[in-house]
C-alpha cells in the first residue's frame, strides 16, 4: 500500500503532519498517556469542521464520535488547537488585516439603484 493511499481531501498531508508532529500531545517519553493516533483524531476533527455535520455523524472509520468530541474539548481548553495553527501558519510576513463584508457600507449604485438617488435602507423583513 503507498503512503498516501485512501486518504481523503480532508485528511492532514504528510507534510503538515510532519510540521506539527512534536507538538502533539500523547507521544511516548512525555508526561500523560500515549495517544493511539494523533493523526486519525486530527482527520476525524478535520472532517467534522469542515462539513459542519454533528458529532455523531462522524464516519465509524474514524472511531467512537463521543471520545473524538470529548478529545477535541480537551484540546481546546489546552490550547493545543492554537499551538497547531500557530505552528500550521508560521511567522506572519507583517500585520494582517480581515475585512468583513457586514462592515463594509455599500454605495447606493452598487444594488443597482436607478439614478443613483435612492437610499440603501432596511428590507422590510428586517
Amino acid at each position: 500500500m503507498k503512503r498516501n493511499e485512501g486518504i481523503h481531501r480532508h485528511d492532514i498531508s504528510d507534510e503538515a503532519r510532519e510540521r506539527i508532529k512534536e507538538l502533539l500531545p500523547g507521544q511516548a517519553g512525555k508526561r500523560g498517556g500515549v495517544a493511539k493516533d494523533n493523526r486519525l483524531f486530527i482527520n476525524a476533527a478535520a472532517w467534522q469542521t469542515r462539513t459542519g455535520a454533528p458529532w455523531r455523524d462522524i464516519p465509524p472509520e474514524f472511531g467512537n464520535w463521543n471520545s473524538i468530541h470529548k478529545r477535541f474539548c480537551r484540546w481546546r481548553d489546552k490550547g493545543i488547537w492554537k499551538t497547531l495553527a500557530d505552528a500550521a501558519i508560521g511567522e506572519p510576513a507583517g500585520d494582517i488585516f480581515m475585512i468583513d463584508s457586514t462592515y463594509i457600507k455599500a454605495h447606493a449604485d452598487a444594488c443597482g439603484a436607478r439614478g443613483g438617488t435612492q437610499d440603501i435602507s432596511r428590507t422590510k423583513g428586517g
